[in-house]
């Protein structure tokens, strides 16, 4: 289940997981456990709610982040 960075348009982007990757056809994002990126609640989901359906034209863009399996595969460049 790959975890998303999700930025809506006017909020704050928040982590959450997906059942699989978007197609073009889609015209909702459904994601599971949505939260901030310090795990706090999403100040505008009811607590306790554990799936979200957004329709895309709310969503500016989505991030994918590695899983834990994959993130010794993954060249992460730094500026020094």
């Amino acid at each position: 289940m790959p975890t998303v960075v999700v930025h809506l348009m006017g909020e704050d982007p928040f982590v959450a997981e997906i059942e699989d990757l978007p197609s073009p056809t889609d015209q909702t994002l459904s994601v599971v456990n949505p939260r901030r990126r310090d795990n706090k609640p999403v100040h505008y989901i009811e607590a306790g709610t554990v799936s979200v359906i957004f329709p895309w034209h709310r969503i500016n863009f989505i991030e994918v982040l590695p899983d834990e399996s994959a993130e010794g595969e993954v060249d992460l460049f730094f500026r020094t």
